[in-house]
């Protein structure tokens, strides 16, 4: 077969391929958003807010990829935003750039596949072709949203250990005389080196509030930004504060003194885990050696001396 029927021929397989996989997704997707229409109605109002409006994209090729995809429901671009945001990726036209990111992978990866194999001129089967075109596709189209989770929780562990930190820094600037908003601020500047996940949502917050947004609410965007229990509970505990009236400065020491003690006790738990945790190899490497070198030397003296003497024996008693 020529090298050019021959990719053409690959090319007509990954067509149809593509097809019924766009196809199927397309299907899902219809019967997705059904769902979501007959448990969930969104008021008209709440899709023309000016926060939406402008974070709708300006170029007519994002604007149709938000539009034919899934995140042309408001809930599901704003779940998408809220883990790119958790992420570190916030960006407004973030969620349109990973969508893209998905589908170029999963079409990108076959169609490189095809191509390098014919270029290589690599004998292969029309189902083996098939089968390694719908595995790299699957890959390129998961693969992004694994990574996504990965670094999400990364972040959550690397914020976890770094607030407690800063948290104490506040205490002492508030405790200076500073203000709650300017104690974002020193503590965003003291800890840029140190901690730059901390001083990057400190400055976050410190941008905010001087663009005249209220301070609840900022900090509950914080909370919800960072997916953080501790943050979340600081968050909430702020607002109490400010709305009991309450000292800001004794609220944050007795929050750090209790964050303290959660980070002591889950580090105890962890280390108390570790006798537990070294069963595991214990039994399936240690053990095995051990009774294999104490069981070795008698089984070798049995092969060598008794079994002999007991054929010996059994042959000698009958002549």
């Amino acid at each position: 077969m020529a090298p050019g029927l021959e990719l053409a021929t690959y090319g007509v397989i990954f067509l149809g391929v593509a097809g019924v996989t766009v196809f199927a997704a397309n299907q899902v997707q219809r019967a997705q958003e059904q769902r979501r229409r007959l448990e969930v109605h969104i008021p008209e109002t709440a899709r023309d807010s000016v926060l939406l409006t402008r974070r709708e994209p300006t170029n007519p090729f994002l604007s149709w990829v938000q539009a034919q995809t899934s995140i042309k429901d408001s809930l599901e671009m704003k779940k998408l935003r809220r883990e790119l945001s958790q992420a570190g990726f916030e960006h407004p036209l973030a969620p349109i750039w990973f969508v893209i990111a998905r589908f170029a992978l999963a079409i990108g990866l076959p169609l490189g596949f095809l191509v390098l194999r014919v270029a290589m001129g690599l004998p292969m089967s029309s189902g083996a072709i098939i089968f390694w075109s719908l595995l790299l596709c699957a890959v390129g189209f998961l693969a992004p949203r694994s990574v996504l989770d990965r670094r999400v929780g990364w972040r959550r562990q690397v914020l976890e250990f770094e607030f407690p930190d800063a948290l104490d820094l506040m205490v002492v600037c508030v405790e200076a005389g500073l203000s709650l908003d300017a104690a974002f601020v020193r503590v965003a500047h003291e800890v840029e080196h140190s901690h730059p996940r901390v001083a990057e949502e400190f400055n976050n917050i410190s941008e905010q509030l001087r663009a005249g947004r209220n301070r609840a609410e900022t900090l509950r965007d914080f909370g919800d930004r960072t997916g953080v229990a501790f943050v979340r509970s600081f968050a909430a505990l702020v607002i109490q504060t400010e709305s009991l009236g309450t000292s800001i400065a004794q609220t944050l020491r007795t929050y750090s003194t209790e964050m303290r003690d959660t980070r002591f006790l889950k580090a105890e738990e962890k280390a108390l885990r570790i006798p537990v945790l070294m069963t595991v190899p214990l039994v399936a490497c240690i053990l095995p050696v051990i009774v294999v070198s104490l069981m070795l030397p008698a089984a070798i003296d049995v092969i060598r001396v008794l079994i002999p003497a007991l054929s010996g024996g059994h042959h000698g008693g009958h002549p």
